[in-house]
């Protein structure tokens, strides 16, 4: 059976092969081939991904990213469709898809979103659900560098605090655009806001939201 984390996968690769090397995403800087060298270099140089979260190596992951950025875009294309090699901890299912299922959807959206005829993506229930439960373990995490209070809200009700504090922003939607907003795509994410004006103005151009 095809994981979450395979499907957005295949997904990914179709959207940066249909969109070509120098499309627009919601990555700010990045083409879809910086996106696609980003992709590949996160699961197969270890060495150099390290750069991403920790500022010491920053330097290592540029010199590597402009390596794999001038990569044929084809084979950054392919990289990605066939999966780490097998010596990387993402090659096993179950890190796979704790790891990659969240990261490729919202690499996905970046995608489709940066596109101006797109349009909402209909998810099936029991990704919205994965999703969900993703946000839930990781919201606080997400949320932590929130200018203001946050409540993440399904429309069914279902509430995780993703930052404590006041005065408090109540944001709306469904669990995969709720995902595009903490990740810092609030602009493209799908929901309804509800506060302090002031508050709300904050929380959507808050920079910082999901690093």
């Amino acid at each position: 059976m095809s994981t979450h984390a395979k499907r957005e996968r295949l997904l990914l690769a179709d959207l940066l092969e249909a969109a070509g090397p120098e499309a627009p995403t919601l990555c700010e800087g990045w083409q879809t081939r910086d996106l696609a060298a980003h992709v590949v270099v996160r699961e197969r140089r270890a060495d150099a991904a390290g750069g991403i979260l920790i500022k010491a190596l920053q330097n290592r992951l540029e010199k590597v990213m402009a390596e794999f950025t001038a990569k044929p875009y084809e084979e950054l294309i392919q990289l990605i469709r066939t999966g780490p090699p097998r010596f990387s901890p993402y090659s096993l299912k179950q890190i796979d898809e704790a790891a990659n299922a969240v990261e490729f959807y919202v690499h996905a959206e970046d995608v489709r979103r940066a596109q101006e005829d797109w349009s909402p993506r209909t998810l099936d229930a029991v990704f919205a659900n994965t999703l969900w439960s993703r946000l839930e373990k990781s919201a606080r995490v997400l949320g932590r560098k929130a200018p203001v209070g946050m409540v993440l809200r399904r429309p069914d009700g279902q509430t995780v605090v993703a930052h404590r504090g006041t005065p408090v922003v109540t944001v709306t939607g469904e669990p995969g655009e709720l995902t595009m907003f903490v990740f810092g795509r609030q602009d493209s994410a799908k929901v309804e806001v509800e506060g302090d004006k002031e508050a709300i103005e904050r929380l959507q151009g808050a920079k910082q939201l999901g690093l």
